[in-house]
């Protein structure tokens, strides 16, 4: 999410259950291109719920959950009200965006998470340079893991979100996948677990993603084999590639990436022509991860708790907002 506080933006019951004792025993992740078999014989409208993020959940090692911003209150040591948090119990995962002069507050926010049972996504988020094409920025990013991913996973394990919404609409598909390469090779030499990659446009422009995945064309591909996609879905959600504003068609472009995807960040708020709402439900009934923005760290009023840290920082005691419920219901 561009930072408020800086800029205004699922045969028979046998084999289904077959089917996920496999996926466990594997740890796969779920991709996000379907399995045709599965896709043939679902019933969505038969499927509960529960059953669709139970998959999600299985085949994913992510589960839903949402975004945490909390490097701008209280020198990065806000209240993050776990307590009520853990009240939310379709909330499995955090992803928590780590300004890069924030890693000894971040490594007290990842061992906090991690020991009030959370799965946990670490974002590199460097605010002023959002939706920036300076590759400088990007291997920046990388070179900020390379020094300090050791010392964060001394707190608790986490996966991670090379970056927040690095690249503009602008960016080719072969600018993306160089630049990516380039910083994901330098990850690589501490980290070996799967990297989140924001698409670029804002986590919009998924044509764009599905073109680096696949090196259309003889393009520039790539070429890590354990990488997810991430998108990032608000009213304002534009596909310039597509010259329109994105729909649920969208989803089926980044799918064929065959890559794994997730929604890292989704809201009801900043600009307007997506239809957000439905945007998020299809991407969730492809099986994919959402994250809804945000549980506390908007700088505007996408917060699921009150009061915020934006209004007050030092804040020890929270409720649920009214905004709580646009975020939790989609969970």
């Amino acid at each position: 999410m561009k930072n408020y506080q800086f800029t205004t933006n699922w045969w028979s019951a046998k084999i289904y259950f077959l089917n996920i004792g496999i996926l466990l025993s594997l740890g796969l992740l779920n991709s996000c291109k379907k399995n045709a078999d599965v896709e043939q014989n679902m019933n969505p409208a038969g499927a509960t719920e529960t059953t669709m993020v139970a998959q999600t959940e299985l085949t994913s090692g992510i589960g839903n959950g949402v975004n945490i911003q909390p490097s701008y209150y209280n020198n990065g040591n806000p209240n993050f009200g776990w307590s009520l948090m853990k009240q939310q119990t379709k909330i499995k995962t955090v992803r928590l965006e780590i300004e890069p002069d924030k890693v000894s507050q971040a490594k007290t926010w990842i061992s906090q998470a991690k020991s009030n049972g959370y799965t946990v996504i670490a974002t590199y988020h460097k605010s002023s340079v959002l939706g920036s094409d300076n590759t400088a920025e990007l291997t920046a990013a990388a070179n900020w893991w390379k020094a300090n991913y050791a010392n964060l996973a001394s707190s608790g394990s986490f996966t991670v979100n090379l970056m927040n919404e690095w690249g503009s609409h602008n960016l080719t598909a072969n600018g993306f996948a160089s630049a990516y390469n380039n910083a994901i090779s330098i990850v690589r030499q501490v980290y070996s677990g799967p990297i989140i990659i924001d698409i670029s446009g804002y986590g919009q422009e998924t044509a764009i993603a599905a073109a680096a995945a696949k090196g259309l064309n003889g393009g520039t591909k790539l070429n890590d084999g354990n990488y997810i996609l991430s998108a990032h879905i608000y009213p304002g959600a534009y596909n310039q590639a597509k010259g329109r504003y994105m729909n649920t068609s969208d989803i089926d472009d980044l799918a064929s990436a065959g890559k794994p995807c997730i929604l890292g960040e989704f809201g009801n708020q900043g600009g307007s022509g997506a239809n957000w709402s439905a945007i998020v439900d299809y991407a969730k009934s492809k099986g994919w991860t959402i994250l809804g923005w945000a549980w506390n760290g908007d700088g505007n009023s996408m917060n699921m708790v009150s009061p915020s840290w934006a209004s007050n920082g030092s804040a020890s005691s929270f409720t649920l907002s009214s905004y709580f419920s646009v975020v939790y219901n989609k969970l």
